[in-house]
């Protein structure tokens, strides 16, 4: 009988091994594999035919193969039975906790935490003629804690439209869920500090107002900024600077209650929710909290470092209705608090002319944007001239807006909007951008481009900037960057930084309107740029104002000390250039030697 069984098996099922067999019975294993693992199979094949056994076998085998397939899966099949509470299951013995009833549907919902068995529950409660598919994850109790599986199925109905069966698949999914808790943690947190970062706190934020909308009450957003940052990334280290940001963030935290909500926004800047707060009460928490950060020094491996922090404040929902116009109104509020110095406040406050010119602003930048879609912003090329030939040194790029209509707006018109807007990042990219190009696409030709008093505090931008320059560097010895003077001072260790990659690229590095910020020679030694200009309003008339020909003729003695070339703005007539001449001034640039335009000549 063995021998005959075996001779009948067909070559598919050559990994069966007949392990006996006695009158009547033929019995099987199915290995699965080098696991050794298996089925027995057993066949009443007494009053069969061999070719029936043969039939059997196969179909049975077709059966392991899916219940390996499953197996593999790592999932489990299911056939529940609502009306008689009841689940028939293939391999649940392997991904469902061992005390669970597998069998028996009610225990089998007992054993779902509670407020992930709801889902299930509306798929079991459905009343519907049309069968539906669903995919839902829940939580089985175990013991070392909440197991997490996913759901995916079809549910059949029965009379009256009612479930009648649910059939589908169950896989464990806690790695899973674990992955995307942490990836949701780390979409939400800063990397250094914990703490919600911008976005997520923005969230947040809009949440808040709504609520205090709603419940007619108010809530207040602040915006602590750790002040001089930027000289303790210099005298200590960039990783002190780092211990620092985690010592304020932690010791602001500590100090707000429980229900407040604190983020970091920026590099140097971390956000607080204040949800349920009276106006008056705004001062006396900025107090607590710029106390709590100069109270004693933060450690650092570098030593005690000693930090301040200023704070600018709104009133919610009263001075701001969204998240954004909160987020904004505090950081004009900080500004007005850093400018009397270290360790700040202030609050803002609405007033109809503020609000009127916040939409005039907006307005502006609307049409900034609009530009840049359509193409409408424009470079002008204004020639530079060496003062004792008299012919072209170079180009300085100046931004000019076509209107909708034809006319033309200079950057003044349009630039410190985008800069309050927050969006002169576009235009300074821009201006760099085409500036490379016709660099590129002119040899001949040196080109000078403004980098904004914005975009010269933001350390991100300037180094972007860098990268970019980086990557055209085979253009940059005829790059003539300039910075005002305003930004260079009060930004000096980023700009000094942002000088040295420039000039280590070939690039050179100009002060614009130098004389109107009254910045030391000492301060530009440092920076080490290669020009100044002077700024347009000593230079005008020259010939005509005696005080301002000491000045200029001053200016430009120190800046020969200092090997520094110099450019007078404004020139406007040849008797004012002859006498910049006569001081040494090196460069002269104004409308007497040539005006900006769109469509320059470079032969």
């Amino acid at each position: 009988m063995q021998r005959k069984a075996r001779a009948t098996v067909p070559w598919p099922l050559r990994n069966l091994r007949f392990l006996k067999s006695a009158p009547g019975i033929v019995a099987a294993k199915l290995w699965t594999g080098e696991t050794g693992r298996g089925w027995w199979i057993v066949l009443n094949a007494a009053l069969q035919q061999p070719e029936e056994v043969r039939q059997r076998l196969i179909a049975l085998e077709d059966e392991l193969r899916l219940k390996l397939a499953i197996q593999s899966a790592g999932c489990a099949v299911f056939d529940w039975d609502v009306e008689a509470d009841t689940i028939r299951w293939e391999g649940a013995t392997d991904i469902l906790p061992l005390h669970l009833d597998h069998s028996c549907a009610s225990n089998f919902l007992d054993g779902i935490v509670a407020d992930k068995r709801r889902q299930l529950l509306s798929i079991l409660e459905a009343s519907s003629f049309q069968p539906t598919h669903f995919d839902i994850d829940i939580e089985v109790a175990a013991a070392l804690g909440a197991v997490g599986f996913t759901i995916t199925g079809t549910r059949t109905p029965g009379d009256g439209g009612r479930t009648a069966r649910l059939v589908g698949v169950i896989r464990e999914n806690t790695e899973r869920a674990r992955e995307i808790q942490r990836l949701t943690y780390l979409a939400t947190r800063d990397e250094l500090t914990g703490h919600l970062n911008r976005n997520a706190l923005r969230e947040e934020l809009s949440q808040a107002i709504e609520r205090a909308k709603e419940e007619n009450r108010s809530c207040a957003f602040l915006v602590a900024s750790i002040d001089r940052l930027a000289m303790i990334n210099d005298g200590f280290g960039f990783d002190a600077g780092e211990e620092v940001i985690m010592g304020v963030g932690e010791r602001l935290s500590r100090t707000l209650r429980g229900s407040d909500i604190i983020g970091r926004i920026a590099g140097n800047k971390f956000g607080v929710i204040l949800k349920n707060c009276r106006e008056q009460e705004i001062a006396v928490v900025a107090a607590r909290l710029r106390a709590a950060v100069r109270g004693n020094g933060i450690e650092t491996r570098s030593g005690l470092v000693a930090a301040t922090c200023s704070v600018g404040a709104v009133w919610l929902p009263a001075a701001a209705s969204s998240s954004q116009e909160a987020m904004l109104r505090a950081e004009q509020a900080l500004n007005r608090a850093r400018a009397n110095g270290r360790d700040g406040f202030a609050v803002y406050h609405p007033s109809p002319s503020r609000e009127t010119f916040r939409l005039r602003q907006m307005a502006i930048a609307d049409e900034v944007v609009q530009a840049l879609r359509e193409n409408r912003l424009k470079l002008a090329y204004q020639p530079i001239i060496h003062a004792r030939t008299r012919k072209v040194s170079h180009y300085e790029c100046l931004l000019r807006l076509v209107k909708a209509d034809g006319s033309i707006l200079t950057a003044g018109h349009f630039v410190p909007a985008a800069e309050q807007m927050g969006i002169v990042h576009m235009i300074d990219r821009f201006a760099l951008e085409t500036t490379i190009g016709l660099l590129k696409a002119n040899p001949g030709i040196s080109l000078a481009v403004n980098v904004s008093g914005t975009a010269a505090t933001d350390p991100a931008w300037l180094q972007s900037f860098i990268d970019y320059v980086h990557a055209a560097r085979d253009v940059a010895k005829r790059l003539i960057v300039e910075l005002t003077e305003t930004a260079a001072l009060h930004h000096f260790e980023e700009n000094a930084h942002f000088v040295s990659q420039l000039r280590e690229l070939g690039a050179r590095v100009a002060i614009d309107d130098f004389g109107a910020g009254y910045t030391s020679f000492r301060n530009l030694q440092m920076l080490h740029v290669d020009a100044v200009k002077i700024d347009g309003s000593y230079v005008k008339d020259l010939s005509l104002s005696p005080e301002n020909q000491v000045f200029v003729r001053t200016l430009v003695g120190l800046a020969k000390n200092f090997h520094i070339k110099t450019v007078a703005e404004w020139v406007g007539s040849d008797a004012d250039a002859a006498l910049l001449q006569s001081f040494g001034v090196d460069y002269f640039q104004g409308f007497h030697f040539g005006e900006p335009t769109l469509e320059p000549n470079w032969d």
